[in-house]
């Protein structure tokens, strides 16, 4: 899994993972040269991808500790959680109240072997091994059913991850699936990566589509993103760059460009 260690079986080090970048981009060591290779490519014609990748992550910090403070969220269901790494949504959560409850739901095997080897003697948090498009699956798994009380409200997070699901999906009806089954009062996190440029657009879905051998979907535009939040009620600031959502300080890494940006925001159920 990392740059020195063995492969954990069932991984496949030759294709490129979304999950094995994004902890590449951090910082993390549990990538592939695979996974290196296609980001430093990536870096070429899209040079703001670490400083994104590092803002984003700073976002889904400040969420959950402002959703656990100020809102007494104590659940929390982490779709397409990717790789752990440091402040992980359990840890702001539980920083909070020990006894918040987080599930955390990736499709890629390296994800549940190095997330449950960490949670060991968290009863309180799981690492489920599925596809976060097929909700029914997701909310049968007995760790969903263990830790989420559907009768109170969730946070359901999809923090980074709709650009990974392709139109013939529809990502937007992901996020109706799983509304259907909160209770009201639940919040939804959604952001992805968006581009005003068609050609960066173009380039970047093609790019990542290749590598990955289709486990991609789209650089979107920020207009697409209205009907992720359809009926819902957006809080301030409304949807953003994530690095302007509610920033904790003046520091921060900055973009070198502005070719492509996370853009979302955070919503709750009526």
């Amino acid at each position: 899994m990392s740059q020195s260690s063995e492969p954990v079986s069932g991984v496949d080090i030759t294709v490129p993972s979304v999950a094995r970048m994004y902890d590449y981009y951090l910082g993390g060591k549990d990538n592939y040269a695979v996974d290196r290779e296609a980001s430093d490519e990536l870096l070429k014609v899209v040079p703001s991808t670490k400083e994104l990748a590092v803002n984003n992550r700073r976002f889904l910090v400040r969420v959950v500790r402002r959703l656990a403070e100020e809102h007494g969220i104590r659940q929390f269901l982490d779709h397409g959680s990717g790789l752990p790494t440091q402040d992980n949504v359990h840890q702001v959560a539980q920083s909070v109240d020990k006894d918040a409850r987080v599930v955390y739901v990736d499709n890629d095997p390296i994800v549940l072997a190095h997330g449950r080897a960490l949670l060991q003697e968290n009863d309180n948090t799981a690492v489920i091994t599925a596809d976060m498009r097929d909700t029914d699956a997701v909310f049968a798994h007995p760790d969903v059913v263990r830790l989420i009380d559907l009768n109170e409200p969730v946070a359901a997070l999809f923090v980074s991850v709709m650009h990974c699901i392709p139109d013939r999906d529809d990502p937007a009806g992901i996020i109706r699936r799983v509304r259907e089954r909160l209770a009201p009062g639940s919040f939804f996190v959604i952001c992805q990566l968006v581009s005003e440029d068609e050609a960066t657009r173009n380039f970047v879905t093609d790019f990542m589509d290749q590598s990955t051998h289709g486990n991609w979907g789209r650089v979107r535009e920020p207009r697409e993103l209205d009907a992720y939040f359809e009926g819902l009620e957006i809080l301030e600031p409304g949807l953003v760059e994530v690095s302007t959502w509610h920033p904790d300080n003046e520091v921060a890494p900055k973009q070198l460009t502005r070719e492509w940006i996370e853009y979302g925001g955070v919503a709750r159920m009526p």
